[in-house]
């Protein structure tokens, strides 16, 4: 099938993301890619100004719709979009996107590189604005559920009352001017390596301190959390499910984010890679977060209102997207049901889940049952 007239040609989007892999996201104000600039121009504004412009925010909405896994982190490393890494020469950010698939560096460049240039560069023209294959219809507009959009707002209905509720389309270290952030950790509290793609790992490489070369110089989740777990008597040591560890953000701090709350719901395997998630221990986990929001809360000035929720377990934990909404939802929905007016949010990566947040949560205030 020959490619859209309306959409941008995807070589000539390659072309301008391997410019940017060459000089890295902290020259990107510098570089000459109309392509790039022409699609940021169309998308929605919001969400506060990156230091490399609206480009930023495009390449970051791209790399962000990749999906997890080895490639998004390869990416992220690739173009200098990694926490710490934005002025890191290009050879160094070659050599770390390689350790992400365990090879050379040569190998690397000569045969996973171009790959994952060419997948950024896909998810850019599919969310350049536009006609596409899912909108027929040939207008300007955003598809229904504002795929598009990187914010969405949802009335939700919770008894007498409607409340308004936040759905972030994008990776969990951008967001800002949250108080708490809640991830999903395992019984063991044992954090994944920074390395790696999941909601944890961006959240424990976001909130580390490194030097100007990328060294990392404090590790501020990691060493919070075993101070947590030797303060409670249970290092080394398995946590019931639903147990909550709280630690500050870290540098997440200068984006607003105050606290991060650790929520033990994988269960490990014996003998595998595997956890299992069971739905009850997430709503008692996000019980008690609530419970702690409330006892930290007035410690801190201003006091934390704000409240943003991962689908937890929807990862390795192997629970069904709906499934985690549910179980994280009725512990939300009996919070606000007792007359809390805490700020809450949620962030998901892909726009699926986007959608089925919305519509899910946007169902209670016709009376479906989330």
């Amino acid at each position: 099938m020959a490619p859209r007239p309306d959409l941008p040609e995807h070589g000539a989007v390659l072309a301008e993301v391997r410019k940017v892999r060459r000089a890295g996201v902290v020259r990107l104000r510098e570089l000459d890619v109309p392509v790039l600039t022409g699609i940021a121009r169309e998308l929605p504004q919001g969400g506060g100004e990156l230091p490399g412009g609206p480009v930023e925010k495009v390449l970051r909405l791209a790399v962000s719709r990749i999906g997890g896994g080895t490639l998004q982190t390869s990416a992220e490393y690739c173009l200098g979009l990694a926490r710490g890494t934005r002025d890191w020469p290009p050879a160094d950010r070659r050599r770390r996107a390689a350790e992400v698939y365990g090879v050379s560096v040569e190998r690397f460049r000569k045969h996973h590189e171009l790959m994952v240039l060419g997948q950024v560069a896909e998810q850019v023209v599919a969310i350049a604005p536009g006609p596409h294959p899912a909108d027929p219809g040939g207008g300007s507009e955003p598809a229904p559920g504002g795929a598009l959009a990187t914010h969405r707002a949802v009335r939700v209905r919770v008894q007498d009352r409607t409340v308004p509720v936040t759905v972030h389309l994008h990776s969990v270290d951008l967001l800002r001017d949250v108080d708490v952030v809640v991830s999903s950790t395992n019984t063991y509290l044992a954090l994944p390596a920074p390395y790696k793609s999941s909601l944890s790992a961006m959240l424990r490489r976001a909130a580390a301190r490194r030097d100007p070369a990328g060294e990392l110089v404090e590790d501020h989740v990691q060493t919070e959390l075993g101070e947590w777990a030797a303060r409670h008597g249970v290092a080394g040591r398995v946590v019931q499910p639903g147990t909550v560890a709280a630690t500050s953000a870290g540098v997440l701090g200068e984006q607003g984010v105050r606290r991060i709350y650790h929520v033990a719901v994988a269960v490990p395997r014996p003998g595998t890679n595997d956890y299992d998630v069971q739905p009850a221990d997430v709503t008692r986990g996000v019980t008690r977060v609530f419970a702690l929001l409330a006892e930290e809360s007035a410690r801190h000035d201003p006091p934390l209102r704000s409240l943003c929720l991962p689908l937890l377990g929807a990862g390795r934990g192997g629970l069904a997207a709906a499934v985690s909404l549910r179980a994280v939802w009725a512990a939300v929905e009996a919070e606000l049901a007792r007359g809390a007016d805490w700020d809450v949010h949620f962030v998901v990566r892909r726009p699926e889940r986007a959608d089925l947040v919305e519509r899910l949560l946007g169902g209670a205030v016709t009376g479906e049952k989330v």
